[in-house]
């Protein structure tokens, strides 16, 4: 895997390097972090509770984040997905202890058993990269520019493992870049993030997240701003992490296509809380809550046949400062009808693993999927619909187009309309 136009290395038939040595045979992982009071080695790795965060502004309190809740399994994918201002950036930050002081979090983080809302940034320091690490939304923030991409990891190995001398850590700095797909890593390790195109810069992040060897990784919105060939690449980079690191990982996207192929369950938020939650065939083939059946219906699909328009979602998501009574989707709903605006819906149980905060529900189920039949048309689609080339607009054939007729010269040396020219191209 690489950039476009440049190979990287090749991998055998169980995704990893050949001719490099796995990361995870460098060392035996530990059998777990530093440990915090609580620790529970048969506790999920990572439950999170009614998590909520609130942020004053002058305006009020901005609630960002409205109870979600979720609980992640050893090697386990779990994508999250909305738009943005749905919260999922702001609930990664909460889980990583990095939101500013002035933020209001509730809830509960457990990490095997060990809270980490309202612990100290020294004893988070303790988790973050070893239990929990995370690949952020823009690698070149997240990198530090004067500091060698090199120096970069082998201070992430280094700050985790006291015993690593320097020389151990720079090998397994290379062989982390060779892992993720950088060729030539033993010259690139030395290397300036500026010096890297974006999508190398993101391999570069993933390999700092993978370097020891975490139980979770976070993943907010690896692909943003990557054309779609980069987009596969960096997501088979992800796979090869998940192999390398037997990690479990949440998978923050705004794009339902990019979760299609990697998550096991998918969680929707809308306005700060979950809104459906369930299996990814429950989720694409039987979504039960309207707004995510929007998000479908808003993406091309490949396996459609004829023409078979998109359905956007009209309107724009309610304020986080004063939320409207009842349903936050209520005003973008076609489903939308007076009880809605009596009280937000909790998630409710639909399957054994499905839940959606919809109380029309059965509406949804009856479209089977199918955004279509309960959006309806607008304007542009009545357009679109229509033939796009008349018969007699139709592109005449390109052997008729270029054609001139004999004996008059090309039109770009035709006179010009003030007549006969001098050398210089100005009227005689």
């Amino acid at each position: 895997m690489s950039t476009t136009g440049t190979p990287g290395p090749a991998l055998s038939a169980d995704g990893r390097s050949a001719g490099a040595t796995s990361v995870g045979t460098l060392e035996p992982k530990e059998a777990g972090v530093r440990r915090l009071p609580g620790f529970d080695p048969s506790a999920p790795l990572l439950q999170v509770e009614d998590l909520r965060v609130r942020f004053p502004t002058g305006d009020g309190l901005v609630n960002a984040v409205r109870g979600v809740s979720y609980s992640l399994k050893s090697g386990e994918v779990l994508g999250i997905v909305g738009e943005s201002g749905s919260g999922k950036s702001v609930t990664s930050l909460a889980i990583m202890g990095l939101l500013p002081s002035s933020a209001q979090v509730t809830g509960s983080i457990r990490y095997r058993g060990q809270e980490l809302l309202g612990r100290k940034d020294h004893e988070l320091s303790r988790v973050r990269g070893k239990g929990v690490s995370m690949i952020f939304q823009d690698p070149m923030t997240s990198l530090d520019p004067v500091y060698k991409v090199g120096f970069q990891i082998v201070e992430t190995l280094r700050v985790h493992d006291r015993k690593l001398s320097r020389q151990a850590a720079n090998a397994r700095a290379v062989e982390l870049l060779e892992l993720v797909g950088i060729p030539n890593a033993a010259a690139r390790v030395d290397s300036y993030p500026h010096e890297f195109s974006g999508g190398m810069r993101q391999r570069v992040v993933i390999a700092i997240a993978m370097a020891n060897q975490p139980d979770v990784i976070i993943a907010d919105e690896p692909t943003t701003a990557l054309d779609v060939t980069v987009q596969a690449q960096i997501l088979e980079v992800l796979d090869t992490a998940l192999d390398e690191t037997g990690a479990a990982m949440v998978l923050i996207t705004h794009d339902l296509g990019v979760v299609a192929g990697m998550a096991d369950r998918v969680l929707v938020m809308y306005a700060g809380r979950p809104v459906e939650i369930g299996s990814v065939d429950d989720i694409y083939y039987e979504p039960r809550m309207p707004y995510t059946l929007g998000l479908l219906g808003s993406l091309p699909r490949v396996d459609s046949e004829g023409r078979e328009r998109l359905t956007p979602i009209i309107g724009s998501p309610p304020s986080m400062v004063n939320m409207p009574p009842g349903c936050p989707f209520g005003p973008r709903c076609p489903l939308h009808i007076p009880e809605c605006d009596t009280e937000e819906p909790p998630l409710f149980q639909l399957g054994p693993d499905h839940n959606a905060a919809c109380i029309r529900t059965d509406e949804v189920a009856r479209a089977h999927g199918r955004a279509a039949e309960v959006f309806d048309e607008t304007s542009a689609d009545t357009l679109l619909a229509q033939d796009v080339y008349p018969v007699e607009l139709e592109i005449a054939p390109e052997t008729e187009r270029d054609a001139v007729p004999a004996g008059e010269p090309a039109p770009d040396q035709a006179d010009r309309p003030g007549g006969p020219t001098t050398s210089r191209g100005e009227s005689a």
